[in-house]
């Protein structure tokens, strides 16, 4: 009968101490030698390394699983949020107020109401046949596009806040007059596609919107006192957002990439590129066709300078470029050698535990390393939220569709409950009439916005994430040294003057160009960008709280400032 010690080996469940059975292992290993071999022996070779560190009742296992649990736990705490909506999908059984592009539409655009509550069946089973069995609108073969990704609002994470935890309020109401003012703003927006941002303060047309806008007692968009002016138009009231000019420096600044380097000028649609302005093809996009127009480019490649340069940025950007660009930029240090180095090498946070190192700094943890892949990983977290808001709370329909509802009223092809004297008040819809003949929003993008609903905005969402992260890491008070601006043809980069630009400020802006551009381009509603933009920044907070659980360091947590200009330590 074995009357020893039982060993971890034996019963799993309890405790191992790698250290002390090394150790034991070694001893018995001594003793042994001492005790059997000869002076002709030799002794077993490939000894066995003793680890050093910290010792404890816990092993390594057990504490990582202890601590995964004290995340979840964390997370699990947090009141769980109430989803309200608009009501629009209960108020109108035809769904004429909510997302329904790529499925079976009439000639007038209404969706057939058969295939609607088939994907509404689907979302709500979670069912992936159901999702397979949802009537689409085209059945021509290589012309279909197909639904953009429903099954990921099912998703799950094993960081940061659960994407159903989290909530944005309910979007402005088909009938209200809200939305009659943020579809003035996306007519205004595609009416100055091509004017460079810098020459706002002179153009008529800039004059006119604001003086629209500024009338608007229900626009939610950044004024001054009372006024829209050239300065805030098309801009988001965040802090630093409005100063200098439209554009963050991060969207200009060459980008130095390991031993590369990246200069920031693009390739620019055509002047007067706008798409979807009759009705035929609209509807042909609406019910899920390939569109049959192109984009046309041109030939010189530019500095983004308008509207349209920066639509088509956002048209085809992979999904955290900006800020990692923006990264890049801030972790690279100035190189005295080089006149065209972007590096602001900008100072960490205070609260970073190496900021009072005196013989140690950061790289897997709180370093370089640390923040690239955060800033990275948060990305599709960010995605999984605004999913989750998109397909299975809000599915609200796109500015594309809410203006064909303003055509057919217009023209008298239909009746809506519109807040139409909000609408025939402004003259961007007569400007958009005279222009293209019909009422339709003038798109940027041949085919119209992707194929999943309008409400919260993937780029807004995933804009606020990434930016709370670098706003996290790095001094926000930092200045940015010897700031440009681009010329009004986009061929150089001239010297800005000005008030000052702060790292907080830029990235701020930042995150309001991406998600604005969406706006410009036609595919998204200013309160898309306004409400995503805090989801994204309650995604990093949440994975920058558990940060605190991770590290070995002393860390009392970053401070950052919000995009409603509080401050909060994480």
């Amino acid at each position: 009968m074995n009357t020893g010690p039982v060993s971890p080996d034996d019963n799993p469940e309890l405790p191992l101490d790698r250290r002390a059975f090394l150790s034991r292992s070694i001893a018995a290993g001594l003793a042994t030698a001492g005790a059997g071999l000869g002076s002709g022996a030799v002794a077993p070779t490939g000894a066995v390394a003793v680890e050093i560190g910290p010792r404890g009742s816990r092993s390594r296992a057990n504490k990582a699983h202890l601590i995964r649990v004290r995340a979840a736990t964390l997370q699990r705490r947090e009141r769980a949020k109430e989803h309200p909506t608009n009501d629009d999908e209960e108020l109108y059984v035809t769904r004429i107020g909510n997302f329904s592009k790529g499925l079976p539409h009439s000639a007038l655009g209404h969706v057939d109401a058969g295939a609607y509550d088939a994907m509404r069946s689907a979302i709500k089973s979670g069912k992936p046949d159901a999702f397979e069995a949802i009537p689409m609108g085209s059945t021509v073969p290589g012309q279909q596009r197909p639904l953009v990704n429903p099954q990921s609002a099912l998703a799950f994470d094993v960081s940061g806040a659960d994407s159903h935890a989290l909530a944005i309020p309910p979007a402005p109401a088909f009938a209200s007059s809200q939305i009659a003012g943020e579809i003035v703003e996306n007519y205004w927006m595609a009416l100055l596609r091509d004017v460079p941002f810098s020459e706002f303060g002179g153009d008529g047309l800039a004059l006119a919107a604001t003086a629209d806008l500024t009338a608007r007692t229900d626009f939610r968009g950044p004024k001054v006192g009372n006024a829209v002016t050239t300065q805030t138009l098309f801009r988001d009231a965040l802090p630093g957002a409005t100063t200098g000019p439209y554009l963050s420096q991060f969207l200009w600044l060459p980008v130095p990439f390991g031993a590369a380097y990246v200069e920031q000028r693009m390739r620019t649609v055509v002047p007067g590129s706008h798409f979807m302005t009759s009705f035929p093809e609209w509807l042909s996009i609406q019910r899920g066709e390939l569109p049959v127009s192109a984009q046309q480019f041109d030939s010189t490649r530019r500095y983004i300078r308008n509207g349209a340069d920066l639509a088509q940025w956002v048209h085809i950007d992979v999904l955290f470029q900006a800020y990692f660009h923006a990264m890049l930029i801030l972790l690279t240090p100035p190189d005295a050698g080089d006149a065209d180095s972007s590096g602001l090498g900008a100072p960490f946070d205070r609260g970073n535990p190496y900021s009072v190192s005196a013989n140690q700094q950061g790289f897997g943890t709180f370093g370089g390393p640390h923040v690239a892949s955060l800033m990275c990983e948060v990305a599709t977290r960010a995605l999984k939220a605004v999913w989750y808001q998109k397909w299975s709370v809000h599915r609200r329909l796109r500015p594309e569709v809410f203006a064909a509802r303003v055509h057919n009223h217009l023209t008298g092809a239909a009746g809506y409950p519109l807040a139409i004297s909000e609408l025939t008040s402004s003259q961007a819809i007569s400007q958009i009439y005279s222009r293209h003949g019909s009422y339709l929003l003038p798109m940027a993008f041949p085919e119209g916005s992707p194929l999943h609903p309008s409400y919260g905005a993937g780029h807004a969402t995933v804009a606020g994430a990434c930016v709370t992260i670098l706003k996290a890491w790095f001094d926000e008070s930092t200045v940015i040294e010897n700031p440009v601006v681009a010329s009004p043809d986009g061929l150089s980069l001239l010297p800005y003057t000005g008030p000052t630009l702060t790292v907080g400020g830029e990235l701020n802006k930042l995150a309001s160009n991406v998600s604005t551009g969406r706006n410009i381009a036609g595919v998204h509603w200013r309160s898309d960008g306004a409400e995503s933009l805090k989801l994204g920044e309650a995604v990093a907070i949440s994975m920058l709280r558990e940060q605190r659980l991770l590290c070995n360091e002393r860390f009392d947590g970053f401070t950052l400032t919000k995009f409603d200009g509080t401050t909060v330590t994480v």
